[in-house]
């Protein structure tokens, strides 16, 4: 026999969409966890369904449907419902079984926002009316009666908490100092502290919105709130959904753009830091006394790095010999570029102490392998040792493009490169040949990397290589450029050759000497 609908079953014809949504001083949808009495035992239940009676009264009448769910009026499962109105997944569903899992997975009417109410109201009374997000969908409405059910309660999936300010905060942690259980001690600062409840929540919650609810009598404490962290705060008694609907979003907007802005000046300051310790690693060349021009020219392959596995530098030692150097870390990452500094370091210091020739690369080989990561890392290096007359030069090249010379009168023209020695780390006891070589009284050294080299001309797989840098420099020397000037010429054309930016690291650096 058909068994009557109880009263409480109202709300399904919101639910169902047979019914318009509940009006606002019916209060809003909220789902209460742990709920404290069954749906239909609790006050606002009975306070809610008389509104959704009158607008739907077949829903007291017997239910003479037969094998239809005694929750629908149409022989519909009320989860097929596209209804705007109170949203299905509260705590005022009396459907036997029904947990709050089950509210959340079959509602047909999702929701964007999602909203943490927290506030002590034993009696149920709601303080939120209905409302609705952007799309004009129920915002879901979670109450919490304090902090633990709140912690409970707040899921990723929760945007934005309401707080009532009027919430009493946790009692502090008694300890020995405290004098027992006489209440007075260290928490006294605290119970005088009118926002230790908001204190609380966004300690609880730092990335999640926080709206602030207080009495019209009471602005300056919602100001209050707003100064320690809360994104805006409205009054209690003067709640209206469409302006907490529109503060709603806002405050999760506002909570966003900060987070964003905040990451991104965090991001800021890393690259600060990081370019000072590249500039601060970056060579100051050494050399005061010396007749020599200095010009160099360096660009990191990595996005917006200052340094790379290049590494470059030049000192003069006290007996008039300038000792120059260039080399290569194959790789391109931080590890790479370290790893570099660590190499220009090291062969500075051998210099100065007096190493030269194969005895200095062999040394640096050792501070190579004790200092890489793997076993198949190596660096190419070019060194140069000028004369104190700057009219000769001692060559070791360790697997590295050799210089290129220049002098009045005569076309640019590669050093000799036949006693080219292993790039440093592949061959344990190798020995790197020193050449001799004539410069002259008037001439200009350039020593680069294989980035000036490597990169593509045109859109083909063909590569600038060591005969095309030559034939460009030739034409710009012949146009009269030098120094600073030629060094940004030739970087700059070999980009544009390569149409855009260059895949490796590219360091060059001039040495020039005037009759």
């Amino acid at each position: 026999m058909p068994v009557p609908v109880p009263r409480q079953r109202a709300i399904p014809a919101v639910e169902c969409g047979q019914a318009p949504a509940a009006s606002s001083d019916s209060g809003p949808s909220k789902e209460q966890a742990p709920p404290g009495t069954h749906p239909a035992e609790h006050p606002t239940t009975r306070r809610e369904n008389p509104t959704e009676k009158r607008e739907k009264p077949t829903d007291t009448s017997p239910d003479t449907s037969t094998g239809t769910d005694s929750r629908t009026s149409t022989g519909t499962d009320s989860r097929t419902s596209t209804g705007t109105g109170t949203d299905s997944r509260t705590g005022t569903d009396t459907g036997a079984g029904r947990t709050h899992t089950d509210r959340t997975t079959q509602s047909a009417a999702p929701t964007n926002l999602t909203v943490l109410l927290i506030e002590d109201d034993p009696a149920g009374s709601p303080i939120v009316p209905d409302l609705l997000d952007q799309a004009g969908k129920p915002i879901r409405v979670r109450t919490a009666r304090n902090l633990t059910e709140a912690g409970r309660l707040l899921t990723d999936d929760v945007h934005c908490i309401l707080l009532d300010l009027a919430l009493s905060a946790p009692a502090p942690a008694r300890t020995s100092a405290d004098g027992g259980g006489n209440g007075n001690g260290g928490g006294d600062a605290e119970d005088h502290d009118e926002l230790a409840v908001l204190r609380h929540v966004l300690e609880l919650a730092p990335r999640h919105a926080v709206l602030a609810l207080t009495s019209s009598s009471d602005a300056e404490r919602g100001a209050e709130a707003v100064a320690v962290g809360a994104q805006d705060y409205l009054f209690r008694d003067e709640l209206d959904g469409r302006l907490l609907s529109r503060a709603i979003r806002y405050a999760v907007e506002r909570k966003r753009s900060d987070s964003a802005e905040r990451r991104l000046a965090e991001g800021r300051l890393r690259a600060q830091e990081n370019r000072r310790l590249e500039r601060g690693l970056l060579p100051t060349p050494l050399l005061a006394g010396s007749p020599l021009r200095f010009a160099a020219r360096y660009r990191p392959g990595r996005s917006r790095a200052l340094l790379g596995g290049d590494f470059y530098d030049v000192v003069r030692t006290p007996d008039g010999t300038v000792h120059a150097m260039i080399g290569d870390v194959c790789g391109h990452g931080p590890d790479e570029a370290a790893l570099g500094v660590e190499l220009r370091i090291a062969w500075r210091a051998l210099t100065l102490a007096g190493l030269c020739g194969d005895e200095l690369l062999g040394t640096l080989q050792q501070v190579l392998e004790h200092e890489r990561s793997d076993d198949e890392i190596f660096a190419t290096l070019c060194a140069v040792d000028i004369s104190p007359d700057g009219r000769r030069a001692g060559l070791c090249l360790a697997g590295h493009p050799s210089p290129l010379l220049s002098r009045p009168g005569e076309p640019a023209r590669l050093l000799p490169y036949d006693n080219n020695g292993p790039a440093l780390g592949l061959l344990p006891g190798a020995r790197w040949p020193r050449m001799q070589v004539e410069l002259g009284a008037e001439w200009s050294l350039m020593l680069y990397t294989d980035g000036l080299i490597e990169g593509h001309v045109g859109e083909g797989r063909e590569r600038l290589g060591q005969d095309g840098m030559v034939e460009m420099v030739r034409r710009q020397l012949a146009e009269g450029l030098a120094g600073e000037e030629l060094l940004r010429a030739t970087v700059n054309e070999v980009r544009e050759l390569n149409g855009g930016e260059l895949a490796d690291d590219v360091a060059v650096v001039l040495l020039d000497r005037t009759a």
